[in-house]
């Protein structure tokens, strides 16, 4: 149908994607190494992966009879170094997480999508990175970008700043052509991983990567760890950063990506936040599936590592939390802001 793809991309322009382009249904290009990747252990607490395991190896068993995956990219970037704040000792968040959920606002977004497909007799699944989708392979397949050293996607036009959203679709759409991997010899986004997760290029130890522990893992920081954790509270973008390809990246338009009130917040206001004000602060953002218990795990962490004698009062009170996860990495944090005090 090479008759649709025109009308599709000025569609997903009119919705704020950057980027549409088609691959051909088939299995995904990395799978072998994907599973062996699993297979090393790499992917850590993220069961998920590995009961998708095959689905995600083949997307025609995600969606039978499935012909092409339309894949979109949408700018998050907000055209800034930093977040300017009232204090200095303010976390990092990733900056993915700065605005509302994005998975919501482009949920929305491909379900226009699906209904003008579905008019012109197509079936779809979409996704939002929650689906079981090799989404890097298919958006490298059909010339979005190309898998960076770090493993993350990199665009010619958009650097490394843009989400991913995918639709499998009966429809048969005229396929793209590949991008062409550009990274050369660098190794900037292998050096700027604090924690060596990056361990070869294009190969991440998930179980090392600051994403993970800061999100993923739901259990305790490794002791080993917690000092190259830094003050991010959420997500790591170090290696995005180092990219020199983000020279391209376009400021995007969605004021629904603009950074909220939670992210502001110093670390001791942050530490003070109860059970009724973390679900007030984070409504519809993508630290609420942190829960309470997961942030201020973090910020314990983040504190130990830069806290002063007046940080004390706030983990002690944290040490007296109800949650164990949170007292235990309290502790922690005080004991490491004493030890820096003698």
């Amino acid at each position: 149908m090479p008759e649709i793809i025109e009308e599709l991309r000025a569609r997903a322009r009119a919705l704020g994607f950057a980027v549409c382009r088609v691959a051909r249904c088939t299995a995904a290009p990395h799978g072998g190494e994907f599973g062996q990747w699993l297979d090393e252990g790499n992917a850590g607490e993220m069961g998920w992966m590995e009961r998708s395991r095959e689905r995600r190896m083949n997307p025609g068993k995600v969606l039978a009879g499935a012909q092409s995956v339309i894949v979109l990219g949408m700018s998050y970037w907000n055209g800034q170094s930093k977040i300017e704040n009232r204090e200095s000792k303010i976390p990092k968040f990733a900056r993915y997480a700065l605005g509302e959920d994005y998975h919501e606002l482009i949920e929305g977004r491909l379900h226009e999508l699906d209904g003008w497909l579905e008019e012109r007799g197509g079936v779809q699944k979409c996704y939002v990175d929650t689906g079981p989708v090799l989404e890097r392979d298919f958006a490298a397949l059909a010339g979005v970008g190309w898998h960076g050293k770090s493993t993350m996607l990199i665009s010619q036009e958009l650097g490394t700043w843009f989400f991913l959203a995918e639709i499998l679709t009966t429809l048969e759409i005229p396929a793209d052509a590949p991008a062409q991997d550009r990274c050369g010899s660098c190794t900037r986004c292998i050096a700027a991983c604090p924690t060596g997760a990056i361990d070869a290029p294009y190969h991440l130890d998930a179980r090392r990567c600051i994403s993970y522990l800061t999100i993923e893992l739901k259990g305790s920081i490794p002791i080993e760890l917690r000092a190259l954790i830094g003050d991010r509270v959420y997500g790591c973008d170090d290696c995005l950063e180092a990219c020199p390809w983000n020279r391209f990246a376009r400021a995007s338009n969605e004021t629904a990506l603009a950074a909220r009130e939670g992210v502001r917040m110093p670390l001791r206001e942050l530490l003070e936040l109860t059970e009724e004000d973390f679900r007030r602060v984070f409504r519809g953002s993508p630290v609420k599936r942190l829960k309470r218990r997961g942030l201020l795990r973090n910020v314990c962490v983040v504190l130990g590592n830069t806290g002063g004698p007046e940080d004390e009062a706030a983990l002690e009170r944290a040490a007296r939390d109800p949650e164990p996860l949170v007292r235990e990495h309290a502790e922690w944090a005080l004991g490491e802001i004493r030890q820096r005090g003698n």
